[in-house]
């Protein structure tokens, strides 16, 4: 089963589903996109593949779940299917306007999150970010909604696609158990060099969640995991995505095999000459 760790008190896969290949944000077209949507339309495709993840040990998924409905079924079917808990990591967008119209709407976001069933919840990059204020090395107001999250009944995180999240964070002392930070081989979205990112989450005070391990397909998933498992701590996570369970089952054998110092066991890719002495 896969290997674990705690979230302010909260036990959890250090492999986290990822849903942009579920949820048809594929960061690479258009038509990839639709080619999501068209084969997640409803909850039926979703749950085979949270099955697979469930019974071998990964059960946390992420997801910006009010956006999101057929994730949030096919998990309540996969979960009553094996008998299982899944834990949901929600990233809603929420309003941060500072007015009181703002904060009840931003409210009211967030108890829904609780209500759906997750039990960490990150503010999305979208709104943290317009709280940011580099100047002073601060984000305004955020207690505020870690508040919120905290009186829902959930684990208050931040999703920091901008690395000074973290150092701010950190620095103030907010109320936030765990982060979310973009860290890949191929410096994909990243917004500073990926040598700076290494340090930054070898240093968080608290667990990172690493996300887009693969550069959205933009390096193997044995290149992209291997680098992710070997530079991140004990206490990190690294969330994957797979657009069915065959991918979901051998992103999961290449990240056990990776944490083991092995090589997978997985299947070679197929050429039109299979005779070659290096693809035996």
């Amino acid at each position: 089963m896969f290997q674990r760790t705690n979230v302010g008190g909260l036990s959890l896969s250090r492999m986290i589903i990822g849903t942009n290949w579920i949820a048809g944000y594929s960061h690479r077209s258009a038509v990839a996109d639709n080619m999501i949507k068209q084969r997640h339309s409803t909850p039926d495709t979703i749950v085979p593949i949270l099955e697979t993840c469930l019974s071998r040990g990964v059960d946390t998924i992420m997801a910006p779940f009010g956006s999101n409905p057929n994730i949030v079924s096919a998990i309540k079917t996969a979960e009553d299917s094996l008998g299982k808990e899944m834990i949901m990591v929600d990233t809603p967008v929420i309003n941060v306007d500072d007015t009181e119209s703002g904060r009840r709407e931003a409210n009211g976001v967030i108890r829904e999150s609780a209500a759906r069933g997750a039990k960490i919840c990150l503010i999305h990059h979208y709104s943290a970010e317009q709280l940011v204020n580099k100047n002073k090395r601060e984000i305004s107001r955020l207690d505020d909604y870690t508040k919120m999250m905290r009186d829902a009944g959930m684990i208050p995180g931040l999703s920091a696609h901008m690395p000074e999240l973290v150092l701010y964070s950190d620095e103030n002392g907010y109320d936030v158990e765990t982060y979310i930070q973009i860290y890949n081989c191929m410096g994909f979205l990243m917004q500073v060099e990926v040598e700076a990112v290494a340090s930054i989450i070898r240093s968080a005070k608290k667990p990172v969640m690493t996300i887009k391990p693969m550069a959205a397909g933009r390096t193997t998933p044995f290149v992209g995991l291997n680098f992710s498992w070997a530079t991140i701590r004990d206490c990190d996570m690294v969330t994957v995505g797979c657009f069915n369970e065959a991918e979901a089952a051998e992103d999961i054998e290449i990240s056990m095999a990776a944490l083991e110092r092995r090589m997978p066991n997985i299947e070679k890719r197929n050429s039109p000459a299979k005779e070659q002495a290096v693809l035996k």
